[in-house]
């Protein structure tokens, strides 16, 4: 297991206490969660596995990512808040993720996935973001979507509409996470609607990590 040792790439942000009778060290694990959702399948994930010398299902290393559950860090005051959502497709049916990012750092502060987009909604979503950090002085950049500006108004919190500039930080987040999941089609198959969110939230926590 030396050679897995010597990968190079940060891996701190994975946490793997909820490992307990796992056999499969735990470089390994941490390298399979990172290469699957950094970049890889779950196919291409085993494949990079074996040629290490470890022998692992696409369940399990899809399992390992469940029992991670990693979320972005909590903590933050951010100036700024891009708001915005898009669609994600689980078995052919329509969901929305929601998505808070700061400009200024490109990191995401939450992500939550709805099968619906509403007012009341957005409200859930930003009583969340509320308690993960500290947001009541923050600007949030929205588009022209009026149940969020609603959502937002009734929250008491600041914003401005805005289509470019540093609002166009969590759409670049949205072309990178569609870019990764192009490999299942921008579609996840086979899975309940709790699995796919957890998968996106790893992601987040992937996509906010030190290079």
């Amino acid at each position: 297991m030396a050679e897995i040792a010597r990968l190079t790439g940060h891996r701190e942000w994975i946490d793997l206490d909820f490992v307990e009778r796992e056999q499969t060290p735990e470089p390994a694990m941490a390298l399979g969660i990172q290469s699957h959702v950094a970049d890889l399948s779950l196919s291409n994930t085993v494949e990079l596995l074996g040629c290490l010398g470890v022998q692992r299902s696409r369940k399990a290393i899809h399992d390992w990512v469940q029992k991670a559950d990693l979320q972005p860090e909590s903590g933050k005051e951010p100036n700024q808040i891009a708001l915005d959502e898009t669609v994600i497709r689980i078995n052919d049916q329509q969901y929305w993720l929601y998505a808070a990012a700061d400009p200024e750092s490109k990191q995401l502060l939450h992500v939550r996935l709805f099968a619906t987009t509403t007012t009341a909604l957005t409200e859930i979503f930003l009583n969340e973001l509320r308690q993960k950090h500290e947001v009541e002085n923050a600007e949030f950049l929205v588009d022209g979507a009026q149940h969020l500006q609603t959502a937002l108004q009734r929250a008491g919190l600041r914003f401005q509409t805005r289509r470019h500039g540093n609002r166009n930080a969590v759409e670049r987040i949205f072309r990178e996470l569609k870019r990764r999941t192009s490999s299942f089609s921008n579609c996840f198959s086979h899975v309940e609607p709790k699995t796919a969110e957890n998968w996106l939230q790893t992601f987040a926590r992937w996509h906010n990590a030190p290079n």
